[in-house]
């Protein structure tokens, strides 16, 4: 069902793109969710992109000074809530103890041990579900299967000359 509306709203939007790229404000893209704004660009044309991305730089140097620097802090502030949390962690970890550190080190090694064994145990199919489903909650795109993380072939999987 997700799916069926992603595709309906991918397909609206294409309709009304033409029309409406040029009279988008930044306000309105803002106000969009993650995806609704990723499918939103990736339906443009590169130079409506272009386009649109100079509307928005002229917008902003036309706004007053005291709007530009709460639109710096706001972002500065989205930045800095994933800092936060390793922060946060950082804090927590330095006050621990060396027996709480190990422990948590323990718990931590058997948690990937869990996963290293429930990962032998999946058949390809379903190996290939779960890096998909991980990559739909990262937001991420599929990799392509013969990739590495650099997007180099693998060795074991090169053609040998």
């Amino acid at each position: 069902m997700h799916t069926l509306q992603k595709i309906l709203l991918a397909s609206s939007l294409s309709i009304l793109l033409p029309f409406a790229a040029y009279g988008q404000s930044i306000n309105d893209l803002y106000g969009m969710s993650p995806e609704d704004r990723r499918t939103y660009m990736e339906s443009m044309s590169d130079d409506e992109r272009t386009a649109m991305r100079e509307k928005w730089r002229e917008e902003y140097e036309n706004l007053p000074e005291e709007e530009k620097r709460a639109i710096r802090e706001q972002r500065a502030a989205s930045q800095d809530g994933r800092g936060r949390d390793r922060e946060a962690m950082r804090q927590r970890w330095d006050s621990m103890s060396e027996e709480e550190r190990a422990a948590t080190k323990d718990r931590y090694q058997e948690q990937k041990e869990r996963r290293r064994e429930q990962w032998e145990s999946m058949s390809d199919e379903e190996r290939a579900a779960a890096r998909a489903s991980r990559g739909e909650r990262k937001g991420q795109k599929p990799h392509h299967k013969d990739k590495g993380k650099k997007g180099k072939a693998k060795p074991s999987e090169s053609p040998e000359s």
